[in-house]
């Protein structure tokens, strides 16, 4: 089998060096050359050809994320691996709403960078053990909390009690008197099926509804 076409898009020469002698004791990896500046990504690719992409979240020029939907805009059919030190959800889910098709932490090993190539691939997702964690603990919040019809208000209000607020800080919080505070947690607790705020906060807690 024809060795695979990487391209790596990383965010300054010394990790793209890095990466580069990383991966290359590899006999699986043809690497097609290295991109720093975002807004010569299209043009490289139309030349280059790469199969894979390694993706950085911060580009200059432009963000990874942005740079990875304008590739699978034009190229669908290149596989975006993102390579970057980033562990927050607000990027972990941008960049797969972008197209990545897998989300790795600087610092795997060699071996397991290698087998993460191969499987995307394969038509797989790899992502870093702990990346992985998050993306089912957010599917799981998100099922919990189609499973209790909470408002916004409602759900803000249930975060704060969570964090131990009492009424009154809630209140001014939310805007709201502490009677309006009150009549929501009355709304809450009959959406949760439970008696209490003690019982709520447990209730949220276990079944990741915020």
């Amino acid at each position: 089998m024809a060795p695979i076409k990487v391209l790596l898009c990383i965010d300054d020469a010394d990790s793209g060096e890095c990466l580069n002698d990383l991966l290359k004791i590899f006999k699986d990896f043809n690497f097609v050359g290295v991109i720093y500046l975002s807004k010569a990504i299209l043009s490289e690719i139309t030349v280059l050809q790469p199969e894979v992409i390694i993706m950085d979240m911060e580009l200059p020029g432009n963000s990874g994320i942005e740079s990875t939907r304008r590739i699978k805009e034009q190229f669908s059919d290149i596989h975006v691996l993102f390579y970057t030190i980033y562990e927050d959800e607000d990027k972990l889910f941008g960049a797969l709403r972008a197209g990545a098709s897998g989300y790795l932490l600087k610092g795997s090993s060699a071996s397991f960078l290698r087998e993460a190539i191969l499987e995307v691939m394969k038509g797989g997702s790899p992502m870093s053990p702990c990346i992985a964690r998050k993306v089912i603990q957010h599917f799981h919040q998100h099922r919990n909390s189609a499973k209790y019809p909470l408002c916004d208000r409602e759900r803000n209000i249930l975060k704060f009690l969570v964090k131990g607020l009492p009424t009154k800080i809630i209140s001014g919080k939310v805007f709201l008197s502490e009677d309006g505070v009150k009549k929501n947690l009355r709304n809450i607790y009959n959406k949760l099926k439970v008696n209490s705020g003690k019982e709520a906060v447990a209730k949220a807690v276990r079944e990741r509804i915020i």
